[in-house]
């Protein structure tokens, strides 16, 4: 196999993995979103007046939950844009160590 179709596979491959980190990153945000927004509603018709509390905690929480899918992205990103695995494999082909 030539290098030409090792670089290939690399960016296949990469491309499958950004993908399945892209989707499970949606999956896990809408999934808590949806357990945040539920556990949020539950907490403000039970005690009604700790609704401002309740919701700048929930804030904090969304902005965690976000910065979690965020991370994925950027290693999404990373993988098809700036991908360390075909470097290595140039200069493996160059001769450079």
């Amino acid at each position: 196999m030539n290098i030409i179709e090792q670089i290939a596979h690399i960016q296949a491959y990469s491309a499958v993995a950004a993908g399945l980190m892209l989707g499970l990153a949606a999956l896990g945000t809408g999934v808590g979103f949806g357990l945040l927004g539920g556990r949020f509603l539950e907490g403000v018709a039970r005690q009604p007046e700790l609704a401002n509390m309740l919701a700048v905690r929930m804030f904090i929480m969304a902005g965690l939950l976000d910065a979690v899918a965020m991370i994925s992205v950027v290693f999404a990103l990373l993988m098809i844009f700036a991908n360390p695995y075909v470097s290595q494999l140039h200069q493996l082909a160059q001769g450079v160590h």
